[in-house]
């Protein structure tokens, strides 16, 4: 195996260009075409976790948090960061982050964590906006399912939960080909009429040039007409956070509690009980009290994530319970996650969970 066949797979799940803008998910250390005996999934790229995939014969580890979140300096090795680097690249390990694209797609974190407390009809709670595109393109008709099937390949024509969408509309269109051309249809120097199809497709903007590559080399024409459109519409696949159901009103202390034994956490921080039971829930893996008012705009009795601070606690303000997990404990089942996945799509090949507790928090 080859690093680029595991991230090719994991990016495909969870595009890079879903990533928020501070982070640094990626390819870390190591290369793309360098070989791989056995990958090792773990929430942090700890010095621990490193000394596990050397002991364990791991030349890849697969993280959700990024070890490097900015640009280092100095590699003098008086800091984690820079004596985790300087171990992995010494012992050609790579480092693989997913990090907040994972937390932006549907059946990543917040996923696992929906499906850990039950919840059911599950939608993205703060969808992404302003990253989706329209391609309209005019075909021959005759050509229509050939461009079309090349546009869906390319990542084009997905919305919501179905895939191959597209529009079409009959019309015709004119052209005269000038000295020099070379026309697929009509003669040089004469005003043609085709029949064509006007198709419309819906484009995620990161894969807008995959996606007019696609169009050029199925498309007859020798020049190609078409237009791309910026939308306004929420991208309800990707987003912040999640919120959904549970399948019947529980009694809000029997939930938490529930939470605590779901999320295997020592401690639930929590406001107080505004009414005698709840049943939807929003959720958001490690930091996410930026989305409070989202979830209460959409009238979620619970908001289950991980460091608030003290007086964001206030913020609840009698229309929500906030209940704060701890950060390592909201995430800590990203790494079956990952690996499930890895699992799945490369069956024969040798994936291992970190047995290393990374949570730099301890209770009494």
């Amino acid at each position: 195996m080859l690093v680029k066949q595991i991230v090719e797979a994991l990016e495909i799940w969870a595009p890079p260009a879903l990533q928020e803008t501070y982070d640094n998910s990626g390819l870390i250390t190591g290369e793309h075409n360098q070989k791989i005996t056995n990958v090792l999934v773990a929430l942090d790229c700890t010095e621990a976790v490193v000394d596990e995939a050397l002991e364990l014969g791991c030349n890849l580890i697969v993280a959700h948090h990024p070890i490097v979140f900015s640009g280092l300096k100095k590699f003098s090795g008086n800091d984690y960061v820079t004596r985790v680097i300087k171990k992995a690249i010494k012992n050609d390990i790579a480092i693989y982050a997913m990090h907040t694209n994972l937390d932006n797609v549907l059946s990543g974190v917040n996923g696992k964590i929906a499906q850990k407390l039950g919840l059911t009809k599950t939608r993205i709670l703060a969808p992404i906006q302003n990253r989706l595109l329209k391609l309209v393109t005019f075909v021959p008709a005759a050509h229509q399912e050939k461009v079309a099937t090349a546009l869906f390949s390319a990542g084009a024509g997905h919305i919501g939960n179905y895939s191959a969408c597209s529009f079409g509309v009959m019309g015709e269109g004119t052209f005269k080909a000038e000295a020099g051309a070379q026309p697929f249809v009509g003669t040089i120097g004469t005003i043609h009429r085709e029949p064509e199809v006007r198709l419309e497709v819906v484009v995620p903007d990161f894969k807008q040039q995959a996606v007019v590559a696609a169009l050029l080399r199925a498309h007859p024409y020798e020049e190609v007409a078409y237009d791309i459109y910026s939308l306004k519409n929420h991208w309800s696949q990707t987003g912040a956070g999640l919120i959904g159901q549970l399948p019947q009103p529980v009694d809000t202390l029997e939930f938490l509690h529930h939470i605590k034994q779901q999320m295997q956490t020592h401690c639930v921080r929590y406001t107080q009980p505004i009414k005698q039971q709840v049943q939807t829930i929003a959720v958001c893996g490690g930091s996410g009290s930026f989305l409070l008012q989202q979830a209460i705009q959409q009238q979620a009795d619970v908001l289950v994530t991980a460091d608030f601070k003290y007086h964001q606690f206030f913020d609840a303000d009698g229309k929500i319970v906030i209940a704060d997990i701890g950060h390592f404990e909201s995430e800590q089942f990203t790494i079956p996650l990952i690996g499930d996945f890895l699992k799945e799509k490369f069956p024969t090949f040798a994936t291992l969970l970190t047995k290393s507790i990374t949570n730099p928090v301890n209770y009494l």
